[in-house]
């Protein structure tokens, strides 16, 4: 006996829908735009829809519920990350060679250096940062690099004779 009251309610609301689908084009023309026909198209296939879902759902029964599990608290564990050690740029070859030279020759490098565009920093004959990377700068113009004493020697000599 359900299953026929269940089937009647939704001939019943179908048949309805139906009736006001059929019944949108007969309404005058100047009162109903295409918006609002459009609207009354989309309640009207909304409802359908529900319904059809609605019985859907009746017949596989109730869909079931997903419960997530408790969260698990896991001490987290420290781990021991062994610095990286990075090479000076005092222990390159390029800062050996350079240091090789008297203070003076090594002035004289930086005006060089400075002189064509590579070195900004003061004339002190130190080797830091600043002579590091215009060394590396004008050895590379040149196409050679500094990867041994040997080279490192080629390019302060070219820059002092």
């Amino acid at each position: 006996m359900l299953l026929f009251v269940m089937n009647a309610k939704t001939k019943v609301i179908a048949g309805l829908t139906a009736l006001t689908i059929a019944a949108v084009p007969a309404t005058p023309a100047l009162a109903w735009g295409e918006k609002e026909q459009g609207f009354v198209a989309g309640v009207a296939t909304a409802v359908i829809v529900d319904e059809i879902l609605k019985n859907r759902r009746a017949r596989m029964g109730a869909a079931p519920v997903y419960v997530a599990p408790a969260p698990i608290y896991v001490e987290p564990r420290h781990t021991y990350v062994e610095p990286r050690h990075t090479t000076s740029i005092h222990a390159t070859p390029a800062a050996r060679a350079f240091q090789s030279y008297s203070a003076s020759e090594r002035k004289a490098i930086q005006r060089k250096l400075r002189a064509w565009g590579y070195y900004r920093g003061g004339i002190d004959g130190a080797f830091g940062p600043g002579t590091y990377n215009a060394i590396i700068a004008y050895a590379r113009d040149e196409g050679t690099s500094l990867s041994s004493m040997a080279r490192a020697y080629g390019v302060y000599d070219g820059l002092l004779f």
